[in-house]
């Protein structure tokens, strides 16, 4: 199956996105929007003072008269023009204000009561310099963010302005990691034929990354038995697992897929590394909630390229987001390609240039973690000077 029709099957296999839910702002970071973020007020709400200093009426020179007008205030109306009084940045601009004189350029007079700009100043204060106006920023009802957008500290701050206490967001899918091989060890040198487990503490950042919650990590034996219990009494929306994705002597998922009734969606995949990866649908649970397995190979670059392919597609969208685009980028030079499938490439990413990265094997992380992205290369590869598109890596 070509690389694009996998990836193609993964979005399409969702028929909806996850149900919404309502939480409190603080809990939604990291959630996808369900509903467009509208401003339920103007902002600012008021006129607002953008400096420390006066507000003015009409032209100087000034009487100065009342007390000082601090955030959260509410001024009394200033008396006509040629008057002013002290004002704080962000306070709300008293009736009949015009400008507010910023503090550096003003000159008060104790003696007489009289505040004039100095000779430092603009040389006049225009009607609404330093001022904030109503709505600047936004009017009520106005779209500030589309359904789908992910909430980030920056829209909880935005929609806390706007004056939300709670947000609708699509319930996070939850994910449990079950990574297999009883040749992996979690600590401590590789010894005695066994290898450094490098999938478990990688692939859940990366998960999370597409909008999951993993809820479980854990090693499964080369066991037929364990495997098939693992996945049949997994609650999550999705299993992920690593390895047993061929047709090795201890290679046992698709065995357990078949026992357990799912239904393999894809099957292998034309791209290296990882083309034997997998996608299935498993039988709903007691409450007739969908779930879902990707099967990625067992091999940590082979297991990044399925993530890409099978996983992210799926969870983006059961969090109700699209794909990004991936950025069409220049190819310093050539990069390498497979004779028949599409290769994932480690690529060194600089302005809107790539270069290929040494250590690109399917068994190796080196290229990979001093990535800026993965270029899609087709069959054949890309020239120096040809464009390749290139997905972000995330968290770099």
């Amino acid at each position: 199956m070509a690389w694009e029709q996998a990836r193609q099957i993964a979005r399409d296999c969702v028929g909806r996105p996850l149900p919404v839910v309502t939480r409190p702002l603080a809990d939604t970071l990291g959630h996808a929007l369900a509903e467009p973020l509208t401003a339920l007020t103007d902002l600012p709400p008021f006129d607002t003072s953008a400096m420390d200093g006066w507000a003015v009426a009409g032209p100087g020179p000034w009487l100065l008269g009342g007390a000082a007008v601090l955030a959260g205030d509410r001024a009394a109306p200033l008396s006509g023009y040629g008057t002013a009084v002290p004002i704080a940045t962000g306070a709300r601009l008293p009736t009949g204000a015009t400008a507010v004189l910023r503090r550096e350029h003003g000159e008060f007079d104790a003696e007489g009561g009289t505040l004039r700009e100095c000779s430092t100043g603009p040389g006049s204060v225009a009607a609404g310099r330093d001022i904030r106006p109503r709505g600047q920023e936004c009017r009520a009802g106005e779209e500030l963010m589309p359904a789908g957008g992910t909430v980030t500290p920056a829209v909880l701050g935005l929609a806390a302005a706007a004056g939300y206490d709670r947000l609708a967001v699509h319930r996070r899918p939850t994910v449990e990691l079950l990574v297999l091989g009883d040749e992996l060890q979690e600590s401590g040198l590789p010894r005695h034929g066994r290898v450094r487990d490098a999938l478990g503490p990688m692939l859940p950042p990366w998960l999370r990354s597409y909008g999951a919650d993993v809820i479980s990590r854990r090693r499964v034996a080369d066991d037929p038995g364990a495997l098939r219990e693992a996945v049949r009494d997994s609650v999550a929306d999705v299993v992920v697992t690593t390895g047993s994705t061929a047709a090795g002597p201890v290679d046992f998922l698709h065995a357990t897929l078949e026992e357990v009734g799912a239904h393999l969606l894809v099957d292998s995949v034309a791209v290296r590394p990882g083309h034997p990866m997998l996608l299935a649908e498993l039988p709903p649970t007691a409450d007739g909630r969908a779930r879902w397995l990707v099967g990625l190979p067992g091999n940590p670059l082979a297991a990044v390229a399925g993530t890409l392919t099978l996983a992210a597609p799926l969870l983006r969208r059961l969090v109700g987001q699209g794909d990004p685009e991936p950025r069409l980028m220049r190819a310093t030079a050539a990069l390498p390609g497979h004779p028949r499938d599409t290769r994932l490439l480690p690529v060194r990413r600089a302005d809107h240039e790539v270069a290929p990265l040494p250590f690109d094997g399917p068994a190796m992380l080196r290229g990979l973690a001093c990535a800026g992205g993965l270029a899609v290369v087709p069959p054949g590869g890309v020239p120096a000077g040809g464009s390749a598109k290139v997905w972000e890596v995330p968290g770099q």
